[in-house]
């Protein structure tokens, strides 16, 4: 499923977005940094983080990015649902991490992302609701 502009231009504009993944002890949703690139979003996390142990049990991923104002009719925001797949190395793992290291500045210094103890999560959209983006 190809990302509408409208929903791509909002995830690229917001600068965190929560992610919910299932696991045998129920629902885990954490917030991320995140990227879009090529129609997909990506994030990065501990390799034995529990949303990457969910995701190896069952990569089904839903995303939320908001924007809250108490002036409700100016509320919008973005749910993705879809497939995950975990990046551990390699040539698209350097990638999304420049493109992650580029957005968020304090990402080399604060959170290192290196090969084999980080993972980058590949968020394949399969479904897509938005809401006060038009």
């Amino acid at each position: 499923m190809r990302l509408k502009a409208s929903v791509r231009k909002f995830l690229e504009n917001e600068r965190v977005c929560r992610v919910a993944t299932a696991g045998p002890g129920g629902l885990h949703v954490v917030p991320v940094c995140h990227v879009v690139a090529e129609g997909k979003i990506y994030f990065a996390t501990d390799a034995q983080s529990q949303k990457a142990r969910n995701l190896q049990r069952a990569p089904r991923l839903a995303l939320v990015a908001d924007l809250y104002s108490e002036d409700w009719p100016r509320q919008a925001g973005v749910l993705v649902r879809g497939t995950a797949r975990l990046i551990a190395r390699g040539p698209q793992f350097r990638r999304i991490r420049r493109l992650l290291y580029k957005r968020y500045l304090q990402y080399p210094r604060e959170a290192a992302l290196e090969e084999g103890d980080s993972v980058m999560v590949e968020l394949v959209p399969q479904r897509v609701s938005s809401w006060g983006l038009d």
